[in-house]
């Protein structure tokens, strides 16, 4: 049985992150993006890193942040893998001596594949909604045939996520990985460990499916 890797976004506190860990997630995602409810300061980022135990993988995730914005913070905080959701070219991405991944926005004319190939050199690409003038993090899905074709990088399914459409969501396009945030939560930015553990098990019983 292949398991599908499971990554919990938007943590902004230790606790969040232990929490996390202990349920079985397999990276935790923090957020540089002002304007999102869920950003944190690489204060906050780095006392979060700083209890994630070995081989959980910290994900950054910024927005069209200048380059050295992203590298001040990645000589702040431990990060292992980082997140692009902004407009930002292949060429942007591979130049921080990290494994990244760059989010797609789905909508209906966008040519995944094509897009694809823009982004070869990274690790994946995310699939997250679209909603005009936001970069993620919208918690609503997309429409799941859209993205039912082959692609030749791996994906990482994100938008709208949560326990009771996970499975059905697998079922559909069989990703590498999947990324919740909202889903999982009591409110922006506050974590549900209960959310999180249910969300977990709805993977691996996908998973036993497949």
């Amino acid at each position: 049985m292949t398991q599908t890797r499971i990554k919990i976004c938007g943590i902004t506190t230790v606790a969040d992150a232990r929490n996390a860990v202990d349920c079985g997630a397999d990276a935790i995602g923090l957020v540089f993006y002002a304007r999102s409810p869920r950003a944190v300061t690489v204060e906050q980022a780095a006392a979060i890193a700083a209890v994630v135990p070995p081989f959980v993988t910290v994900v950054a995730l910024f927005v069209d942040e200048p380059a050295d914005t992203v590298q001040r913070i990645l000589s702040g905080v431990a990060i292992d893998m980082i997140q692009f959701h902004g407009s930002e070219t292949a060429q942007f991405c591979s130049q921080f001596a990290r494994p990244w991944i760059k989010a797609l926005r789905v909508k209906p004319g966008v040519d995944l594949a094509a897009a694809c190939q823009q982004y070869r050199q990274g690790r994946g690409i995310l699939l997250d909604s679209w909603q005009d003038g936001v970069p993620g993090g919208t918690g609503t899905a997309f429409d799941w045939s859209l993205a039912a074709h082959a692609l030749p990088l791996p994906v990482v399914l994100a938008g709208g996520l949560n326990e009771h459409n996970v499975g059905a969501a697998m079922a559909r396009l069989r990703p590498a990985a999947v990324d919740v945030s909202g889903g999982v939560e009591r409110a922006p930015g506050s974590k549900d460990a209960r959310k999180i553990e249910r969300f977990i098990a709805a993977v691996r019983s996908a998973d036993s499916l497949v």
